[in-house]
């Protein structure tokens, strides 16, 4: 990535390097700007990205020199900054140490909370200079440094809701840790190392461990990256976004992250902040059919083994999203002592909308269920548990189908009678019914059939809109709402029926502004929404190809990937006028949508070359 000084302050460019328990951004200029230690959902050590005062950074700067090109590795998630001046000229490579615990391909991953930062001489003997600044736990107490020979220790204690806290972290170097602690100048004569860890270690580092983390790691992601079946177009592109979904799966359990970020705004300077360190289960369905499209079953079946694992049989509801290690509380506070991206409060953690009813959830849930059963055998002992599941999901849908509820947006104003929601309870019926056939339970299923056909009447009745000419965003309203274009997606409308093809060019019409859509345009609980939601964008690409107008679905596509950042990422907004990135970054759901779209339109284009 060329370096573009006119446009750090307006865009996100920024490079994430992860290894399935935590991650960290780094900016173009070299600096990691948002780290959480030793887990994703941890207290923040850098986040500068949230406040440049008191969020905390680690940067590494040249004396007399410059930032001049930024790379991640072919193939890696090693991302490499190049420094040039007139003393000589040097790398930083960053990444976050993974491989397999004994070499093996599929074996279980030995993953640590470390952060790598290798300075690579180049040549001549360039001075630099190392800044670090952590501020640990969002900064809430005061993190104090201290040096001694080959390493540093950062702390903090302070008083907490639930009595004193206490958190540590440590540096290890070659370098002069003094002068590495006062930001003195340093003259690199030899390839020298900094390593970030959670851990104090028992094994104290040198440069040639960490020479030989570098290479496993390397040929751990290369690996990866080997074994990712790929598109014939658009193969560079589906890559990276599988590198970033390998990064965003918590290893420990399988679950995905929304994002790596926490508080990144929809809009510059509105409240639309939001904690996305969870997993949203209904981001599910296209996590699974898509890594299996990829060639990486194994990713899949661990995140559906974490979510059967996770959510309820009989005794409890079902949410929205939990903490990545199964958690059902996930208490919204607001730090108040922090200034937000670019002014942009509250800056939160935590993320109250994991007590909201939302009904699409459950047939969600109950189409990676069927999904999963279609593909992968199961014992008899884990069929009882998962049919369990599965009628309990279909009682609690049968009961509150009828009812309002907040939508797949999370509204948190008053509850409606959202189309979307709705769709979505018929496909956890329809699954369930499907399901049950599978397993030879006819009886139940027969028993529900009625209740299917009469859920698919009241939605084509109410849910559309004859005088909007369109499926609207929840009935008796005239709004339109993106979600709907998956209607066909699930299988609930044929994507040749007119009312879907009327709703696809109505939404484009009305939705669309230069190739970017509203997720809605009417206004919610912050007022209108002025941002484009980057997976909607996605969803028309595909919306359109099913209704046979791919040859506009592969020009929207081929303009949505020019928005993407110098990197290849996105996050999960875009800004209509400069297509600057906005939101949490960067977005599992949007890079899964970039992929869908691509195999679906490489697909297409396969046909073409068969037919001709």
């Amino acid at each position: 990535m060329k370096i573009d000084p006119s446009r750090l302050a307006e865009d996100y460019h920024l490079g994430m390097i992860g290894n399935g328990r935590t991650c960290a951004l780094v900016d173009a200029f070299g600096t990691i700007v948002f780290c959480c230690l030793p887990a994703f959902d941890s207290g923040t050590m850098f986040a500068s990205l949230l406040d440049s005062e008191l969020g905390g950074s680690f940067g590494v700067e040249m004396v007399d020199g410059r930032v001049t090109g930024q790379y991640y590795e072919k193939h890696t998630n090693i991302l490499v900054t190049c420094f040039e001046g007139k003393d000589g000229a040097f790398h930083l490579v960053d990444f976050m140490p993974r491989y397999t615990s004994d070499g093996r391909a599929g074996a279980r991953d030995d993953i640590g909370p470390d952060v790598v930062r290798k300075l690579q001489l180049v040549r001549g003997k360039p001075r630099l200079r190392v800044r670090f600044t952590p501020k640990l736990e969002y900064g809430i107490g005061t993190t104090r440094l201290a040096h001694e020979p080959g390493r540093i220790k950062a702390t903090t204690e302070f008083s907490g809701e639930h009595g004193t806290i206490y958190e540590s972290a440590y540096l290890w170097t070659d370098l002069d840790p003094g002068a590495v602690l006062v930001g003195s100048s340093i003259t690199l004569e030899a390839d020298r190392f900094l390593l970030l860890s959670y851990h104090d270690k028992v094994q104290r580092p040198n440069i040639d461990l960490v020479e030989l983390m570098l290479q496993r790691t390397r040929a751990y992601w290369l690996l990866f990256s080997a074994r990712t079946h790929l598109p014939r177009q658009y193969r560079r592109e589906v890559l990276r976004s599988a590198l970033v979904l390998k990064m965003l799966q918590y290893g420990p359990t399988g679950a995905f992250l929304a994002a790596a970020t926490t508080s990144l705004p929809e809009t510059i300077g509105e409240e639309r902040n939001w904690d996305y360190r969870f997993c949203w289960l209904r981001d599910a369905s296209m996590t699974v059919a898509v890594l299996r499209r990829i060639g990486h079953p194994e990713m899949a079946a661990e995140f559906i083994d974490w979510m059967l694992k996770t959510v309820p049989t009989k005794d409890d509801s079902l949410q929205i999203m939990y903490g990545i290690r199964g958690e059902k509380v996930l208490t919204e506070k607001i730090l108040g002592h922090l200034s937000g991206y670019q002014g942009s409060r509250p800056v939160r953690i935590g993320n109250a909308a994991y007590t909201q009813e939302q009904h699409d959830i459950f047939g969600v849930v109950m189409d990676v269920i069927h999904q999963d059963l279609s593909l992968r055998q199961r014992t008899p002992e884990t069929l009882d548990r998962i049919y369990t599941q599965v009628r309990s999901i279909a009682r609690t849908v049968s009961e509150s189908w009828r009812k309002p509820d907040r939508g797949i947006w999370e509204i948190r104003g008053e509850m409606r009678h959202f189309v979307f929601s709705k769709v979505l309870c018929w496909v956890a019926l329809d699954r369930a019914i499907k399901i049950a056939d599978m397993l030879g339970k006819h009886t139940w299923a027969e028993e529900h059939r009625e209740t299917l056909h009469m859920m698919h009447a009241d939605i084509i009745e109410k849910g559309w809109n004859e005088k909007k000419g369109a499926f609207v965003q929840s009935y008796g309203v005239d709004d339109l709402d993106s979600s709907n274009l998956l209607m066909a997606e699930y299988g609930f409308i044929e994507p040749t029926d007119p009312r879907y093809v009327a709703t696809v060019e109505r939404t484009l019409e009305e939705l669309c502004v230069d190739g970017l859509l509203y997720r809605y345009r009417n206004s919610d609980d912050f007022g209108a929404p002025r941002s484009a939601f980057t997976v909607c964008s996605f969803w028309m690409v595909k919306a359109l190809i099913s209704i046979g107008r791919s040859s506009e679905a592969r020009t929207l596509f081929e303009q949505l990937l020019k928005a993407a950042n110098g990197h290849g990422l996105f996050g999960e907004d875009l800004d209509f006028a400069t297509r600057r990135h906005l939101g949490n970054f960067p977005q599992a759901y949007s890079h899964l949508a970039l992929i869908d779209c691509a195999l679906d339109l490489s697909k297409e284009e396969d046909n073409d070359l068969i037919q001709a």
